[in-house]
């Protein structure tokens, strides 16, 4: 039979992890879903097993990870690691794999702690052996204590700032760090800049980090733009320019990051409400003061939600929790307002620094609008090019572009060219991001196979 819950969480990043102790504290039952082994999510991946010299390259922020996770192993949350979920229904029901076999749970609250993904970043050679993301050098480094050599980061935001300090102190500082911002984003942040500075200790942090990488030594290009990455049959070089001036930096690594933007797989196969942020370029979900979403019994709490950060996630899932734990009548409201009245003060304070931070490192420019030749969708070799030859013939979508040449039909389902695709579109067609839409997102959510299917229709047919 299905497995029955009060609420049932989809993630076991900061939020998720905060969401569940809340949540039991309450007098909830309480199953967390997680696609890795251990809980922590990205940001404290492998936390409880991290070495300690990965601890103090990490630094504080990485440790205290251990917190969440403890908070939820004490719980008596039922934690379900490595469950890959591939379909989720509006009354709660979630169908997940693990071990091969299909499963099924029923809650009768969602909270998605799904957290973010790396926005992708589109460049002349970006699928070319040596290339990968910030985020992904960072999993190397909290799962097996690997640094990259001699890497290039290229891109703009303060992870690229954060993991070039933790390489300089792991003993291998990067190559070069090419970067997209400019100083005429800096100015258009300068309105957000008294907000900020009630969030002094993030800009403070930035400072700092700011401080090693010029003590080591690391050379900065700013404002840089026209990057192309070289090679025949592996990264070779990266090209760009730089304030008018043109470099090329031999490597065979480089690391590719401008920013995270919320993880929407599952919320928009829910069809839920979302809306288009123009400052970070990307879909957000619609959701209260309580995390809750246009679905009253789903609740999107962390980074799924928004960008805010490791704080702001946790806060936000405790926030969901009060709000799910009302919803189904475990708490009375009064009880629902005290508790969540301190920890939304604590999120406001957390998110001071946010806009000056969104605005001050904006998407690179030439990964929003690339050049004709380069891939788009690399699952189905799509570039830039077939997709604004796609809206001259018509196509006003990212589903009817589906149609024209399969963009967002492999294995991602769009995860790495969606918002690209929504881009070009839009700037094809003249309409807005909203009327262009977003890919829409249909079960399965992640790759199963023939055998995981008909398990389920087998075990669905005994209940």
């Amino acid at each position: 039979m299905t497995a029955a819950f009060d609420i049932a969480i989809l993630g076991a990043g900061p939020a998720g992890m905060a969401a569940a102790a809340r949540a039991t504290h309450l007098g909830a039952s309480v199953v967390v879903l997680d696609e890795q082994p251990n809980p922590g999510g990205q940001i404290y991946r492998n936390v409880d097993q991290a070495s300690a010299a990965q601890h103090r390259i990490l630094g504080p922020d990485y440790s205290h990870g251990r917190d969440l996770t403890q908070a939820l192993r004490s719980s008596g949350a039922v934690h379900c690691a490595g469950a890959t979920v591939w379909d989720v229904s509006r009354d709660g029901r979630v169908t997940y794999s693990k071990g091969g076999q299909p499963e099924q749970i029923h809650g009768r609250h969602l909270i998605l702690a799904t957290g973010a993904i790396e926005r992708p970043m589109p460049l002349p050679g970006w699928t070319l052996p040596g290339v990968m993301t910030a985020g992904a050098a960072q999993i190397l480094l909290k799962s097996g204590g690997l640094v990259a050599r001699d890497p290039v980061l290229i891109g703009c935001g303060p992870l690229l700032y954060l993991l070039a300090a933790q390489m300089i102190a792991a003993g291998r500082k990067p190559r070069a760090m090419i970067e997209t911002q400019s100083l005429s984003d800096m100015w258009a942040a300068r309105g957000d800049l008294p907000g900020a500075l009630r969030g002094w200790r993030y800009l403070a942090k930035g400072v700092g980090l700011l401080a090693k990488i010029m003590a080591a030594g690391v050379p900065r290009y700013s404002a840089a733009r026209d990057i192309a990455l070289v090679g025949k049959d592996a990264l070779q070089s990266v090209q760009f320019k730089s304030r008018d001036t043109s470099y090329e930096i031999t490597t065979d690594t480089a690391l590719l990051h401008h920013g995270v933007v919320p993880n929407t797989q599952i919320s928009r196969a829910l069809r839920l409400d979302h809306a288009y942020d123009q400052t970070q370029r990307c879909f957000v979900p619609k959701v209260d003061a309580l995390c809750t979403s246009s679905e009253p019994n789903i609740s999107i709490a962390g980074d799924g939600a928004g960008i805010g950060g490791a704080k702001v996630a946790a806060l936000s899932g405790e926030i969901a929790a009060f709000g799910a734990a009302c919803q189904l009548g475990l708490i009375p409201l009064q009880a629902q307002q005290a508790g969540v009245a301190p920890l939304m003060r604590k999120r406001r304070h957390e998110l001071h620094a946010r806009p000056f931070l969104d605005r001050s490192y904006p998407p690179a420019a030439q990964s929003l609008s690339p050049a004709d030749a380069t891939l788009i969708c690399r699952c189905e070799e799509v570039t830039a090019g077939d997709i604004r030859r796609f809206a001259k013939l018509g196509c006003k979508g990212p589903n009817q572009a589906k149609a024209f040449g399969r963009a967002g039909m492999g294995p991602c389902q769009g995860r790495f060219c969606g918002l690209t695709v929504t881009e070009l579109l839009a700037q094809e067609t003249g309409q807005s991001q909203d009327d262009t839409g977003a890919l829409r997102i249909r079960a399965p959510l992640k790759p199963v196979t023939l055998g995981e299917l008909a398990a389920y229709d087998a075990n669905s047919q005994e209940t």
